[in-house]
C-alpha cells in the first residue's frame, strides 16, 4: 500500500498522542513517534505500523540528536505534530520551569527551524502544536506551565508567517478531552460541568482537529481553541 506521507508526533507514547497515531496508520500515512523511554508493553504487543525513536527533550544535545536521526532516515514530513508536553506545579520550581521550558518551546523551535530538510520541498506541509486552552486563561498553579504553553502558541505564529506559503503552521488548544482512569466520580462531574457541552470527547476530537487543519489549504497562523464551550462559562 502506498503512504500518504510521513507523520512525525512527538511525545505519543499514550494517550492523545498514541490514538492520533494509530489512526494515521489506519488512515493510510507512515508514522513516527517519539518518546522519553520505551514501554515495556511493546515487547510483548508491538506498535503495529509506527516507528518509534527515544529523544530526550531535557537538553538542546538530545533534540538535536531526534534531528539527527531524522536526517539519517532520510525522513520526509507531511506534518510534524508538537504533543510532547510536561504538566507540573508551580511548586516544582525554577527546575520545572526550564524542563517544561525544553519541552514545550525549545523542542519545538529546534524542531521547526529543521523544517526545511525534513519536509518535501513544494509538497503540502503542515507543522501543529498542541497546546492548552488554559494558557489562554491563566492559573494559580500553574503559571510555569502557562507561560510555556503560551510560548508555543507564538512560536506558531512566528514560524506560519516565517514558512508560508510551503508549510502551513497551526495550533490546537484543548482542554477536557479525556480523564485518567482514576479520576474520581465527583472529580468527573465536577470537570464536566466547567463547558458548555459538558462532554468527554475523547481523543478521536483532537485527531479530526488535527485533519482539518492538515487538509484546508487555506488555514495558516490560526490557534483551534478545542474546549467544548468551556470559554462560555
Amino acid at each position: 500500500m502506498t503512504s500518504h506521507g510521513t507523520i512525525l508526533i512527538t511525545g505519543a507514547a499514550q494517550r492523545i498522542g498514541l490514538h492520533c497515531a494509530r489512526r494515521f496508520v489506519e488512515d493510510g500515512y507512515r508514522v513516527i513517534i517519539t518518546c522519553r523511554e520505551y514501554r515495556d508493553e511493546w515487547r510483548t504487543r508491538p506498535l503495529e505500523g509506527i516507528e518509534v525513536i527515544q529523544a530526550d527533550f531535557s537538553t538542546v544535545a538530545g533534540i538535536e540528536a531526534l534531528i539527527d536521526a531524522l536526517r539519517q532516515r532520510s525522513v520526509q514530513l507531511r506534518a510534524l505534530i508538537h504533543n510532547a508536553s510536561l504538566w507540573l506545579g508551580d511548586g516544582a520550581g525554577a527546575d520545572g520551569f526550564q524542563r517544561m521550558f525544553m519541552v514545550h518551546m525549545q523542542a519545538p523551535y529546534l524542531l521547526n527551524l529543521a523544517s526545511a530538510e525534513l519536509f518535501t520541498p513544494g509538497s503540502p506541509g503542515d507543522i501543529i502544536h498542541l497546546t492548552d486552552h488554559v494558557a489562554r486563561r491563566g492559573s494559580r498553579r500553574h503559571a510555569a506551565y502557562c507561560a510555556s504553553k503560551a510560548g508555543l502558541e507564538a512560536l506558531s505564529l512566528s514560524f506560519a508567517a516565517r514558512l508560508a506559503p510551503e508549510i502551513k503552521v497551526n495550533t490546537i488548544a484543548p482542554a477536557l478531552i479525556m480523564f485518567n482512569a482514576d479520576d474520581s466520580a465527583e472529580y468527573r462531574e465536577r470537570t464536566l460541568e466547567k463547558s458548555a457541552l459538558g462532554i468527554e470527547p475523547g481523543p478521536d476530537v483532537v485527531y479530526q482537529s488535527i485533519r482539518y487543519l492538515m487538509d484546508n489549504p487555506y488555514v495558516t497562523g490560526t490557534c483551534l481553541d478545542l474546549n467544548g464551550g468551556r470559554n462560555l462559562k
